[in-house]
């Protein structure tokens, strides 16, 4: 036969081949690459959708027929959900209810039993459920779930009478009658929202459960057909609750989804609903994006695709709002409550007192915000004023936004106690904020393609205004405390608020984002005649918004110089408090998964070390002696309580350098003495660890001879026991002993609390040193699926140390297994000496710092030397690959 189209009574021939499984495949297959073919991303996709699903009917009917014989007539075969309304993508679920007359199956159980798996033999995997009415109505009336997937369904074959019957009851108004439907579908979206941390600007967004996919139209769509019985959103219009033009932007956005999930479906082969990386880049050189200046094809096509979803969220906002009004609220509540003379409250939503406001007062575009903000009861905009804000937006223009007033407006919102995150996201939203800050416009929707960012500019920005004004809360305490201290320290929120809306606004303009965001942010402070005082902090906040991040990860805190030169930087206890906050902001709103309890110890001992530096003086810093003997002080008292002799701690203590005692604290020095005066040499090499530091993390100590590959074998072992290595310590004694410390974390990011764990690290790396060598076992440290799309050009660049004790190697290179045990093998090689390595990694960027010297423990100054140990590296580093 023919391979197009395919009718029922072609399946109902396949049953008479040789395999008929084989034959149903094989049009299936043929199927999906006809339609492959036909698609073209630059048109609609409604005929290709409706086309699988009468495939689909054909086949169903057949092997309906086939497997029921005369029964067929008696019971019905139902496509419910999205198979319902006849949109089926290539690889979409079909849901489908057998319906029978009876209760009692009994009879046709082995006809319905062979029909439901002759599907799962062709591939089909339907959602398959069978019932009679009665307990349709029963399922329906205990889920409103159920009962939405029956809202939609369509008979394909069977007893016409009996899909009636079943249809009649769904429409009564006894079974989920609006008022008690409407508030289910808004809980059940809210609780969809929040599994994306209610925002649709992620990394790897889902087109259609996400905030702004397609699952927000189809909450429309159902919360309208149960009130109206509407047969399309097209009668949206009809009743009034759509402008056509608006009717337009939503069906256009619909398409746009539609397309991407069928090329989607097309390029998987599989039902995949999420843009996740592996496809970003198909899909953007499929829907014709190309790079062009400093902008990839890839941001562009995200970019696009979030400027998409946006407008559904809109859409849907207003929607919902509109048919609450009409399904929920009473007449009472919709009488005008005058709040201004421009504004009034309809049922809890601000409303203009005439279309004509914004038009004859333009200021009322922000002032709408400040009114929301001073009357919490008040629940958001209406939404014929949402639409009235978008249209008069041309009227925030260069005048508008060099009014005096408008400025005070603005910075009064800032200023406001509470509402600050939810109105600037809602003035983001109805693009308002990109209205009146043309420089925050560049960052709408503006996805950075790589691991380290998860949400788009504009969202993360927004994320850590939130975050800081979390810090300013009581019922969120809780969570960090110590941040909550700080801010009470703080003269002037909106400093932070500022400082936080500008410190990523030049990102995509090429060049330093925090130089051009400096200038950008001072533009903004004279224009709104701020103080130069609060204009001096700001910008040097936006300027130097990465300092205190990079100082903590990249540089050894526990030095004082290192200290002092930050302390220099930052200048003041003001300036630090502020720069603190929006530091620890700034990371949370970045990345969940990067903040943990080693970032959170790593920038408060920071904090407190700079603190201390500053309020006792930049004119008279601590010197490294005096923090070494103060440390050694601690340590030998705390030893002398614990009853070790003093003739123990000299011995243990007498061929260690100054740098052990500046680089560990008191506790853990005393830790050491006592496992190494415990310690027989012939139980070398001894290796401890302590499942919880003072910075959060676990803390792996190895003591031992000094011998080649030292460090590769440790790193390399607990890489593959999947533990990530945070920091490493390393100490040569004068009589060639070494004491190196690793701060880990599970790969989780979480931190070892299993005894058993514990033991077993211990043992592994142990015996690893023993054999000088790691055992060859399947490495677990697991590189992300993400990370293989963002390769990361290696680079090698030797810094300057202000103590000029060392040579600082730094290495930008893709992070993979066995990196830092590849670097190891390679200052083997050539006799370099490693005493101190800080490991940074975001995303799948590995930054790497390795403190070195030559065997004479002085620093590498050659530059040939310099060359030869770049070229090894990079040697080492392509044989790992």
């Amino acid at each position: 036969m023919s391979p197009f189209p395919f009718t029922e009574n072609d399946f109902l021939g396949c049953f008479k081949h040789e395999n008929p499984i084989t034959a149903f495949k094989n049009a299936i297959s043929a199927e999906n690459s006809h339609l492959k073919l036909r698609f073209n991303p630059d048109q609609a996709t409604a005929g290709l959708l409706t086309e699988k699903a009468r495939f689909i009917d054909n086949i169903l009917t057949a092997c309906w027929l086939h497997f029921l014989g005369p029964a067929a007539d008696i019971h019905a075969l139902i496509a419910t959900g999205g198979y319902g309304r006849s949109e089926l993508f290539p690889h979409s679920d079909i849901d489908i209810l057998v319906l029978l007359a009876d209760a009692d199956a009994a009879d046709y159980q082995h006809s319905l039993s062979g029909f439901c798996n002759f599907l799962w033999d062709i591939g089909l995997k339907p959602g398959l459920s069978t019932r009679d009415v009665d307990d349709c109505v029963i399922a329906a009336q205990d889920d409103q779930t159920v009962f939405t997937s029956l809202l939609e369904m369509r008979l394909i074959d069977g007893n016409t009478e009996l899909f009636e019957k079943l249809k009649g009851k769904v429409s009564s108004d006894a079974l989920w009658p609006s008022d008690r439907f409407f508030p289910a579908k808004m809980l059940e979206q809210q609780k969809r929202y929040a599994k994306y941390h209610d925002t649709a600007y992620n990394l790897e967004p889902n087109i259609k459960e996400g905030p702004g996919g397609l699952r927000d139209l189809q909450v429309i769509s159902w919360v309208f057909k149960r009130h109206y019985n509407a047969s399309s959103l097209r009668e949206l219009i009809k009743y009034g609750f759509l402008p056509k033009s608006e009717y337009d932007n939503l069906i256009t956005a619909r398409d746009i989804l539609w397309r991407l999930r069928f090329a989607l479906h097309n390029l998987t082969n599989r039902c995949e609903d999420r843009l996740v990386f592996d496809y970003q880049r198909e899909l953007a050189s499929q829907f014709g994006y190309v790079d062009r200046n400093d902008q990839p094809d890839v941001e562009q096509f995200m970019q696009f695709y979030f400027k998409t979803v946006v407008d559904i969220e809109r859409l849907n906002e207003m929607l919902l709002q509109l048919l609450n009004e009409r399904l929920i609220s009473n007449k009472e509540s919709l009488a005008p409550i005058p709040i201004t003379a421009n504004f009034s409250s309809i049922d809890g939503y601000l409303e203009v007192s005439n279309k004509d406001v914004f038009q004859k007062q333009p200021l009322a575009l922000l002032e709408i915000f400040l009114i929301l903000q001073q009357s919490p009861s008040l629940k958001g905009i209406r939404a014929s004023t949402i639409r009235l804000i978008r249209k008069n937006l041309p009227l925030i223009d260069e005048d508008f936004r060099n009014n005096k007033q408008a400025n005070r407006l603005f910075m009064d919102i800032l200023r406001q106690p509470r509402g600050i995150t939810s109105q600037l996201k809602r003035m983001n939203r109805y693009g308002v904020l990109a209205a009146y800050l043309p420089d925050f416009a560049n960052i709408v929707a503006r996805m950075q393609y790589d691991l380290f960012h998860i949400y788009t500019v504009d969202e993360h920005t927004l994320f850590v205004i939130r975050n800081l004004r979390r810090f300013s809360l009581a019922k969120h305490n809780n969570e960090l405390p110590f941040c909550n201290n700080i801010f009470l320290l703080i003269a002037k929120p909106d400093i932070l608020y500022l400082a936080a809306l500008f410190h990523d606004i030049a990102k995509g303009r090429g060049g330093d984002h925090s130089t051009l965001g400096e200038t950008l942010a001072r533009n903004f402070c004279l224009q709104h005649e701020l103080s130069n005082h609060d204009t001096k902090v700001i910008t040097w906040l936006v300027r130097h918004h990465l300092l205190m991040s990079m100082t903590a990860q990249r540089k050894d805190i526990s030095d004082p110089e290192v200290i002092h030169t930050f302390a220099l930087q930052v200048g003041s206890i003001e300036y630090l408090n502020y720069l603190y906050l929006l530091t620890v902001a700034d990371i949370r709103a970045t990345n969940p998964s990067l903040w943990n309890t080693w970032k959170d110890a790593l920038l408060k001992e920071l904090y407190i070390s700079t603190h201390q530096a500053l309020h006792r003086g930049l004119h008279n810093p601590v010197a490294r002696s005096e923090r070494v003997q103060e440390n050694k002080k601690e340590a030998r008292e705390e030893l002398l309580k614990l009853g070790i002799s003093k003739t123990t701690i000299k011995h243990s203590w007498q061929h260690l350098s100054d740098d052990y005692f500046l680089r560990y604290s008191a506790d853990e020095v005393a830790w050491h003495t006592i496992a190494i005066a415990a310690c027989q040499e012939s139980e070398l090499p001894l290796v401890l660890l302590r499942p919880q530091t003072q910075r959060g993390s676990a803390e792996i100590f190895v003591y031992t001879r000094n011998e080649d590959l030292l460090f590769s074998i440790c790193t390399a072992t607990l890489d593959q026991l999947g533990l990530t290595i945070l920091d490493a310590r390393i100490i040569t004694t004068a009589d060639q002993y070494v004491l190196n410390s690793f701060q880990v974390l599970e790969q989780s990011g979480e931190a070892i609390n299993d005894l058993y764990r514990e033991v077993h690290i211990c043992n592994a790396l142990r015996q690893g040193l023993i054999a000088k060598k790691v055992k060859t076992s399947k490495n677990i440290h697991k590189q992300s699926r993400q990370a293989r799309h963002f390769p990361i050009e290696t680079s090698i660049t030797f810094l300057d140390d202000p103590s000029h004790k060392h040579t600082i190697v730094e290495l930008v290179t893709t992070d993979r297994a066995g990196l830092l045990s590849t670097i190891g093998r390679a200052f083997t090689e050539l006799d370099i000496q490693l005493h101190d390595a800080k490991i940074t990694t975001i995303g799948s960027r590995a930054e790497d710092m390795f403190y070195i010297t030559d065997p004479q423990s002085r620093p590498i100054d050659d530059e040939n030397k310099k060359q030869q140990l770049r070229t090894t590296m990079l040697r080492y580093l392509e044989l790992k690959n």
